[in-house]
This record gives C-alpha cells, sequence and structure tokens, in this order.
C-alpha cells in the first residue's frame, strides 16, 4: 500500500503521525511510504531520518495526497485539505467530527473512507489511541494551570501546593477519565488540594484507592458542580462521550461565581467543549477573560510537546496502520471491531451514530455499509 505522511498546517500543530521509526516498520512491511519534505521538522524528526528509514521525500502536500491509498495524519484535514479527498482514499486520523461540521460534509461528499482516532474502541470499551493524547492533555492541563496561576499571567497569584501555614490552590476536575485522572495525579503531585467529579461511581472509587484518598471525589451533578466552582482556583474540564459533543456542564451564568483571576482549561474544546463560554484557541494567543475568569482552549494541548506527543501517538496507532496497509481496509474493518468503531465515514455514508446525531444525518451501520460498498463493485450499474 502506498502510505502518504503530509505536513500538518492546522495553526500550531507541530506533530507528525509516525516517527521515521515507524515508517522503517511499513517499508519492512513492503509498503511504499511519502513522507512530505520537513513534515517530521518541528518534532524533531529530520528528512535525513525518514529517507534513511526508507521513506520517500516528496516536496509538495499535494503530490503526497496524489500518491497515497491511504493518508495518516495528527489532526483533521483543513479546508484547503478538502480538495484531496477523494473515494478512494483512506484517512487515518483524529476526525472530531462532531465537532466540525463542514469537514464532515466534505468527508460525505467525497466519499472518503474516514477512521477517526477518538472513535476506535476495544471490547473494555477503551479508546487506545485517544489514551495517549488524553494522558498528555491531562498531565499538561495541571502544569498549564499552575502557570496560569502566576498573577503576572492574569491569575490569582496562587501557588499550587500552597507553602506551610498557607492553603495551597483549589483543583476542580470534571470528568474522571483519563484525562482527569491524569490532571489528578500531577496536581496531587504538585500539591494542590483536587475536587474530581465523575458520573461514574466505580472509577471514582478506583481512583480513590490508587490515589490513595488524596483527592475529594463528588457525584457530578449540577449541584455539586455549582457548590465546587464557587472555590475553585482552577477548573479543569475533561468530559469525552466517544465521537459526541461534550455535554455542557458549565453554563454562562455560572461563571460570575467563580473567583475573579481563576482558570478554566476546558480540554474538551475540540469536542466542542463543557464549558459554555470557552471557545478554540491558539498556543501563541492561548488564553481570553469572561467575567474576571481566565480561559485557556487550546485545542490541540499536546502539539506543544510535539516529540514526546508523536512518539507516544505512533506507539498506539501504528498496529492499526499495519493491519490496514496488510489486509486491505476492507478485510481490516470485517476483522477488527476496535477499528470498525472508528469508522466515521465510507462511500458516502455516515458510520458512526454520535456523529449523525449531531447533524441529522442517516445512520448506517459500518458493517452494512461496507456490504453495500461490496455488492456495488460485484454488481456495477
Amino acid at each position: 500500500m502506498n502510505i502518504g505522511i503530509p505536513k500538518e498546517i492546522k495553526t500550531e500543530e507541530h506533530r507528525v503521525p509516525l516517527p521515521p521509526s515507524a515508517v522503517r516498520e511499513l517499508v519492512a512491511r513492503g509498503h511504499r511510504v511519502f513522507v512530505e519534505r520537513s513534515a517530521g521538522e518541528e518534532s524533531g524528526f529530520l528528512d535525513g531520518e525518514y529517507a534513511g528509514a526508507g521513506g520517500t521525500l516528496i516536496e509538495s502536500a499535494a503530490a503526497v495526497w496524489a500518491e497515497a491509498d491511504m493518508i495518516i495524519k495528527v489532526k483533521e484535514p483543513q479546508p484547503s485539505e478538502y480538495a484531496f479527498l477523494r473515494p478512494d482514499l483512506i484517512l487515518f486520523a483524529y476526525l472530531h467530527l462532531a465537532a466540525e461540521e463542514e469537514l464532515t460534509y466534505a468527508m460525505l461528499e467525497s466519499g472518503v473512507t474516514g477512521i477517526a482516532y477518538e472513535t476506535v474502541e476495544d471490547s473494555q470499551g477503551q479508546l487506545p489511541l485517544l489514551e495517549p493524547m488524553s494522558e498528555v492533555a491531562g498531565r499538561m492541563a495541571a502544569q498549564v494551570v499552575s502557570h496560569y496561576l502566576e498573577r503576572h499571567k492574569g491569575g490569582r497569584g496562587v501557588l499550587m501546593g500552597g507553602v506551610p501555614g498557607v492553603a495551597p490552590a483549589h483543583i476542580v476536575i470534571l470528568g474522571a477519565g483519563t484525562v482527569g485522572a491524569n490532571a489528578a495525579k500531577i496536581a496531587l503531585g504538585m500539591g494542590a488540594r483536587v475536587t474530581l467529579l465523575d458520573i461514574n461511581l466505580d472509577r471514582l472509587r478506583y481512583l480513590d484507592d490508587v490515589l490513595d484518598g488524596k483527592l475529594t471525589t463528588l457525584y457530578s451533578n449540577s449541584i455539586n458542580i455549582a457548590r465546587a466552582i464557587q472555590t475553585a482556583d482552577a477548573l479543569i474540564g475533561s468530559v469525552l462521550i466517544a465521537g459526541a459533543r461534550a455535554p455542557m456542564l458549565v453554563t454562562r451564568d455560572m461563571l460570575p461565581t467563580m473567583p475573579k483571576g481563576s482558570i478554566i482549561v476546558d480540554v474538551a474544546v475540540d469536542q466542542g467543549g463543557c464549558v459554555e463560554s470557552t471557545r478554540p484557541t491558539a498556543h501563541s494567543d492561548p488564553t481570553f477573560v469572561i467575567d474576571g475568569v481566565l480561559h485557556y482552549g487550546v485545542a490541540n494541548m499536546p502539539g506543544a510537546v510535539p516529540r514526546t506527543s508523536s512518539l507516544a501517538l505512533a506507539n498506539a496507532t501504528l498496529p492499526y496502520a499495519l493491519k490496514i496497509a496488510d489486509l486491505g481496509v476492507t478485510a481490516a474493518l470485517n476483522r477488527d471491531l476496535a477499528l470498525r468503531k472508528g469508522l466515521n465515514t465510507f462511500a458516502g455514508k455516515c458510520t458512526h451514530p454520535a456523529v449523525a446525531d449531531t447533524f441529522n444525518l442517516e445512520y448506517v451501520d459500518p458493517e452494512l455499509a461496507i456490504e453495500s460498498a461490496a455488492l456495488d463493485i460485484l454488481l456495477p450499474l
């Protein structure tokens, strides 16, 4: 299979989907890998390393897309890339379609096979291709909070761990998944007081156990959220519903109840955000203030540490990429249920229920969509 790695063009996205070591594995299996020049440069992977791994360097993104049977990316295609989408192309990337209506329709109209990292789901209900970036984002969220609580950054001037005789910062975390757990772990390690809310009591029990009861756990409902944020120096939003828009848990009218100079880090912003007042921002201009509360809305937080993030991402995605390349996409989707759950668009059909619900589209079961496409090939009109 011909596999393409174009350079990421989303604003301040510094990651690359595959490092040279992953390219070497694909080439060793008999596949050709076309890499746009300087695609890995901002993650610290030089063109010579890709060439040494057997990759073919190409000057333009358009040529990479044209040569490829499968495009592997980090972030979703940008509007200037929509024209590259086509029916015989496989797109394997973070897509977040429920927050991207224009992209959703562009993919459906093109007929591209779109497999989203964030909706690949294993038999235990885990999201193995989202997890590594959630780990990075969760750990970064606590670092971001610590940084922006400094007064010269617009925060309250509160030290995360306090000092003897002075209380530490109070960090409220919405969602006890991978992001929330990692944020809690780092915040606790920095000495903060942490309140973690979730609707999954088993998850709260587990984290209370493994973190030795050092945090406060609360069942997530509107009353508990409203009370918790009134004393929060920082709020970290880490709520996820796979493939769907994040639920709105903190409404605009709740904002004035937060202390002035407190900070909101809404990690769910790439899925629409769980705080009504948040909006996507960029690393170069990451914050804005509403009602005296600092908001941090960078939608690609792991892009700030691209080398770590790129290596962690490839560790998770490469086995799936190899399966698609070795077997072909139809056979891979038929054999691997986890990968099939990652299928969002196929032959012009919406094959993920949450995306279909978001935009009132007809949902087609992935298995039926694949069977239908096979019949169309066998029985052309």
